[in-house]
């Protein structure tokens, strides 16, 4: 039986699909994008697409606190306790400005350091994925501002012939290079955004490592995704990555997302 979205997810899918026609319509301009302090690249599209998902959080569940990538880059991270959002409007706007259609919109729910719910949306691919904790994971395609027949998601088996890994497009590191040095690789594949997750999810990769500095909007949705699949995510010391590391400043140390 393919698992249906419960009405609290559907909420989450349709504002990440709201959001992502708002990108879209902007990817289909002439966009400029500017640097942050971070010196990392932001465009109109992740502030709209930021606008869009915190006035819906705001209005469907107020109770909750959000932390969402654009609003802390300005500084303006709530207290948060055991149950917070965590919102990424556009991952990958290098990927977005580059125009490979490999970013999305990241939405996931933690409680207690786990990500429990998430969706992940990814707009010029049409690709939308979720999961959530006690209703499974599936992935579908938009058509217009709906998402087609869901199919369930679940991780494979490691293949006897080796992993299938897939790495970050834009951020491939030495540490990623000598990680894979360890490990029998049938194949590599590069992806953007947290699209890598979900390749792992969807049983098309077997292993995502990371060694570059992410911080917790980024990986919490996917993460979401992966886990309610069947897979796992790992720090490269051997602990489950967890999320609302405050005396971190919301970053992640490396980590290894895996079947």
């Amino acid at each position: 039986m393919n698992p249906l979205p419960s009405p609290f997810m559907q909420s989450l899918i349709d504002l990440a699909v709201l959001a992502g026609s708002e990108i879209m319509a902007i990817y289909a301009t002439d966009f400029s994008a500017k640097a942050k302090g971070d010196l990392t690249p932001v465009t109109e599209a992740d502030e709209a697409a930021e606008k869009i998902i915190l006035a819906g959080l705001a209005k469907t569940n107020p109770q909750i606190p959000v932390i969402s990538e654009e609003a802390a880059s300005a500084g303006r991270i709530p207290e948060v306790s055991e149950k917070f959002f965590l919102v990424d409007p556009l991952d990958g706007t290098k990927e977005f400005i580059s125009r490979n259609g490999e970013f999305t919109v990241n939405i996931a729910l933690v409680e207690g350091g786990v990500p429990v719910a998430g969706v992940v949306y990814a707009p010029a691919l049409k690709r939308i994925f979720w999961g959530e904790d006690g209703q499974g994971a599936a992935q579908g395609r938009i058509e217009g501002d709906a998402a087609a027949a869901w199919q369930p998601l679940g991780v494979r088996a490691l293949p006897a012939d080796g992993a299938t890994v897939v790495a970050s497009r834009s951020h491939r590191d030495q540490a990623t290079e000598d990680y894979l040095k360890s490990v029998k690789v049938k194949a590599l594949c590069s992806a953007g955004s947290s699209l890598k997750f979900c390749l792992v999810a969807a049983a098309e990769a077997d292993l995502y490592p990371r060694f570059g500095r992410t911080m917790e909007w980024d990986t919490a949705a996917g993460h979401a995704v992966l886990r309610a699949a069947g897979g796992k995510v790992v720090t490269v010391e051997g602990p489950a990555l967890t999320y609302g590391k405050r005396q971190r400043g919301y970053d992640n140390p490396g980590f290894i997302a895996s079947a």
